[in-house]
């Protein structure tokens, strides 16, 4: 079975031009090329998911920069470990990474052991606050909201006589409480 070269090219914005990514893609031989115009802050990016699930073992991924596969330092470590657990290699153009070396897989190693060190750190201090919020008596949560206020809210809307920022103003309740509210009110009614 052949082993295939994906070049993936991105721009965050429709007016920004993806040439310079392909034309360096297109230099390093890759076979197929997938580009999109999208913000890399946007977890659904069509183009990102056709090339995952084309992916094979043996295959390797080409992009230009870190920034342009990513979303962010947690986004970029599991694409790499979903393309480790493929099989697949990644190569990046810019920071000379290529996880099919011995240096490429030890920079990936250590990318990937600082990410769980971040993780497990998150969860412990979590825990800890959680731990320690409990014995001082609080549960956590959002405070509940004053069951007379939002029926005032309520009764302020159906009177058709406010606008919804009146409404928050005059009560202090929240346009989506209001309208969770009085999508409460009409499901009893039915």
């Amino acid at each position: 079975m052949r082993n295939y070269t994906f070049g993936y090219a991105r721009v965050s914005t429709e007016a920004q031009n993806l040439d310079r990514q392909i034309d360096a893609l297109k230099r390093y031989g890759c076979d197929i090329i997938y580009s999109e115009k999208m913000t890399g802050t946007k977890k659904d990016r069509p183009e990102l998911s056709k090339m995952i699930e084309r992916m094979t073992e043996g295959d390797t991924v080409v992009i230009v920069a870190l920034s342009r596969l990513g979303r962010s330092t947690k986004d970029l470590i599991e694409l790499t470990e979903l393309f480790q657990s493929k099989g697949v290699h990644l190569v990046s153009l810019k920071e000379s990474i290529d996880t099919s070396t011995p240096s490429g897989k030890l920079l990936f190693t250590l990318m990937s052991a600082i990410a769980q060190f971040e993780r497990d750190t998150i969860a412990d201090r979590t825990r800890e606050g959680l731990r320690s919020a409990r014995a001082r008596g609080r549960m956590g949560g959002r405070p509940k909201t004053d069951p007379d206020i939002v029926r005032k809210a309520v009764k302020l809307y159906q009177t058709g006589q406010y606008s919804i920022k009146e409404i928050e103003e005059l009560t202090g309740i929240k346009k989506s409480t209001l309208y969770r509210n009085l999508q409460t009110d009409t499901d009893k009614e039915r």
